[in-house]
């Protein structure tokens, strides 16, 4: 079984029927060259790499662009389509002054199963007092938390606001919150590990976007970036499989990372135990 910790719907077809709501997301999210895909095909690309549950992350920075990129409604219409398979994640720009209420009712009543944030394209610090009010409401819910974090290459994203090193406030001020650092925070790679290490609600995802393709960029960031023996020795618990859809085919995110050898029962940790316990499910029934 594996869990893909980390896709954006932006291609969704059941979310890009409005032609101009569709350019201007492709825009906003730097997607280019690429087109709608219906669910059936996404299932079948899916089912190369056996994945069998997938977390939709949103994008609401809806206060510069006057609409979410992919709403917390749009989240919730895509898990309909395949409940069985989607695990819908929430977002809320907090400059916004009903973003405490649209996350309340994202929890509450489409009934989604964590926040997505993205400092560096909101451009606020991990630790600014309007997103704290979002975290408290995680709390109150018992939600994950997942931010982007390393280099965004998302039109007006600056890659500053999402150091690794940035959020270990909120780790040490939510301890009972489950909070994942995407993409290995690329290129702060040590930072990333080091969070991991010290804070045990600390979790990454190796949904990596940059150079090189899978194979070589995960050998790099495992065995260059990081000691040859980090992730089994020290971090095996910490890390989930993300693909980092849909800049990159989830097939070939799991066949890279397949390749570089770790021992069958860390591949099965990141593949998918890891992803139960970050939702605090511990079986596969419950997710």
């Amino acid at each position: 079984m594996v869990i893909d910790t980390h896709i954006r719907p932006a291609l969704f077809s059941p979310i890009c029927r409005d032609k101009e709501s569709f350019k201007r997301r492709c825009d906003n999210m730097n997607y280019h060259l690429m087109g709608p895909a219906s669910i059936d095909l996404l299932k079948e690309q899916y089912a190369l790499a056996g994945i069998e549950k997938v977390f939709l992350l949103p994008s609401d920075c809806s206060f510069d662009t006057g609409k979410a990129d992919i709403s917390n409604d749009d989240i919730a219409l895509l898990v309909s389509e395949a409940p069985e398979m989607f695990i819908g994640f929430a977002s809320a720009d907090p400059r916004n002054q009903n973003a405490q209420e649209n996350l309340e009712k994202a929890f509450s009543e489409l009934k989604l199963e964590g926040l997505y944030i993205n400092t560096a394209r909101l451009q606020i610090e991990p630790y600014d007092k309007n997103l704290y009010r979002l975290y408290e409401i995680c709390k109150k819910y018992n939600k994950p938390i997942i931010f982007h974090c390393g280099l965004s290459l998302e039109t007006n994203a600056i890659s500053s606001y999402a150091k690794p090193a940035d959020f270990e406030r909120v780790f040490r001020d939510f301890p009972e919150t489950n909070i994942c650092l995407t993409h290995m925070g690329w290129p702060w790679v040590q930072e990333t590990a080091a969070m991991l290490l010290k804070y045990p609600n600390a979790y990454s995802s190796t949904a990596l976007m940059n150079f090189d393709g899978p194979y070589q960029i995960f050998r790099k960031v495992f065995t260059e970036d990081m000691g040859k023996l980090w992730v089994e020795h020290n971090i095996a618990d910490k890390i989930m499989f993300g693909s980092g859809s849909p800049r990159i085919r989830p097939v070939r995110s799991f066949r890279g990372l397949d390749s570089l050898g770790f021992s069958e029962k860390v591949k099965e940790k990141i593949y998918y135990r890891n992803a139960l316990r970050f939702l605090r499910s511990e079986s596969t029934d419950a997710v």
